[in-house]
């Protein structure tokens, strides 16, 4: 991955990965260490410190030193840009989902005058 100079990019691609993200689910529990991180993936120890470059550089982790253990932990700022980012596409998406509810109800409206005008037995 390339460094663009754009936080919210570098963030974008680093969550694109699926490894990535499993790997902010669970230091979302807790610190860990590569080797506790590595354990449900089936892939090798290096390829999983090449994805923790890719978080730690991202901004998403930043790992610690603690003699010979070196702790990975969450970082969550990142993710609240992304969520502010995505935001203002919640309210447009809720704007829309409005005038679709205001023109389904125009449309129950309209389909029970018709039925009542079709009916013989009303006036």
């Amino acid at each position: 991955m390339t460094t663009t100079g754009d936080p919210l990019s570098e963030v974008f691609a680093a969550l694109a990965d699926p490894t990535r993200r499993a790997i902010l689910d669970r230091l979302a529990a807790g610190e860990a260490t590569v080797n506790e991180l590595a354990e449900p993936f089936p892939i090798s120890l290096q390829a999983i410190s090449k994805h923790l470059k890719v978080l730690e550089r991202a901004g998403l982790i930043t790992r610690g030193r603690d003699a010979q253990w070196r702790p990975c932990r969450l970082e969550a700022e990142p993710l609240r840009e992304v969520a502010a980012w995505a935001e203002q596409y919640r309210r447009h998406w809720e704007g829309r989902y409005d005038q679709l509810d205001d023109y389904l109800q125009r449309l129950t409206k309209e389909k029970r005058h018709d039925h009542q005008s079709d009916d013989p037995k009303r006036p």
